[in-house]
């Protein structure tokens, strides 16, 4: 006996394959690798094979593999019990019949006869009953088979569903594998670019950091500047009365000068007051021009410098 079994479809390029094989009990199925199974087929003169998209499924279906090989076992096991059983009993028959032959040709009185006969047909009937209970044991047998091969069939043939429903299974895994590769690589190049992006952030971020200290810098500088400024600012409050201080010394001296032809004889004393005082007015007058040459010279400076922020500021 041997039981049938017609595996799922399988795709080569775009053709689909239908893959019949005769499971037999002499068959053995091999795992080649973690995903892939393979049994010979002596009667069809080939090999077949299976992938599987996880080892779940490749041991799942060699398990089916093996209960379908072992009913298959015991069916044909069965068969040959139930030949060898027939087959005995119609030898046995034989073996009886002549003497039921024998039995009805002897001869002598009815008496005789049926003390002849009757211990043989009481044999004969218990062999006939004990043939007729082996028959309908039998034929309960039979239908036991018949209903265990049934039975076989129907695992078969949901196996074969199973076997369908994760060829199917494997065709979606691949499209839902090949999507998420596509996925992942345009999330990849996305990642790449993003961290392109940052790294120009974190280049311009430390370009803007050393800027900030530098302007930090330049207005520390400022201040002082601005401070240098406002001494010089203070200092030069005091030239208007330097000025006045002159203006007052020159209208004395121009006072001095009219009351000089009045004063001959004050002139010896008034000529020394004189000499005096301009001496002190030339002193303060060179005082006064370095002052004011010191003092431009600041203001050139602090004018350069505030260009040189306001460029700084211009470039940042």
């Amino acid at each position: 006996m041997s039981s049938k079994s017609t595996q799922p479809p399988r795709r080569t390029g775009s053709l689909p394959v239908i893959i019949n094989s005769t499971i037999t009990p002499n068959m053995t199925f091999t795992k080649t690798s973690q995903k892939f199974g393979q049994w010979a087929d002596s009667r069809a003169n080939t090999v077949f094979g299976l992938g599987f998209a996880s080892e779940q499924q490749l041991a799942k279906f060699a398990e089916k593999f093996q209960e379908v090989k072992e009913a298959t076992k015991q069916l044909k096991d069965k068969s040959q019990e139930k030949v060898e059983t027939l087959s005995n009993h119609s030898q046995e028959s034989g073996r009886e019949t002549p003497s039921t032959t024998q039995a009805t040709s002897i001869n002598g009185t009815d008496d005789e006869k049926i003390s002849h006969v009757g211990p043989e047909a009481a044999v004969l009937k218990t062999e006939n009953d004990r043939l007729k209970s082996a028959v309908e044991q039998s034929n309960i047998n039979a239908k036991k088979w018949e209903t265990e091969l049934q039975t076989l069939r129907e695992n078969n043939a949901r196996l074969v569903d199973a076997l369908q429903e994760s060829s199917a299974n494997v065709e979606s895994w691949k499209k839902q594998l090949s999507s998420s590769k596509e996925e992942s690589d345009a999330l990849r190049a996305k990642i790449a670019e993003l961290e392109a992006q940052c790294h120009d952030a974190d280049q311009e971020k430390q370009k803007n950091s050393q800027l900030t200290v530098r302007v930090q810098e330049l207005e520390v500088e400022l201040n002082d500047k601005q401070q240098e400024l406002e001494n010089l600012r203070k200092q030069a409050e005091i030239i208007p009365q330097l000025m006045a201080e002159c203006e007052t010394v020159s209208t004395k001296l121009q006072a001095a000068e009219m009351k000089n032809n009045e004063l001959e004889g004050k002139l010896g004393c008034l000529q020394v007051d004189i000499d005096d005082s301009r001496q002190k007015q030339g002193n303060m007058k060179g005082e006064l021009k370095k002052f004011m040459d010191i003092l431009d010279g600041k203001i050139d400076e602090l004018h350069e410098f505030r260009q040189g922020l306001s460029k700084l500021g211009a470039d940042n």
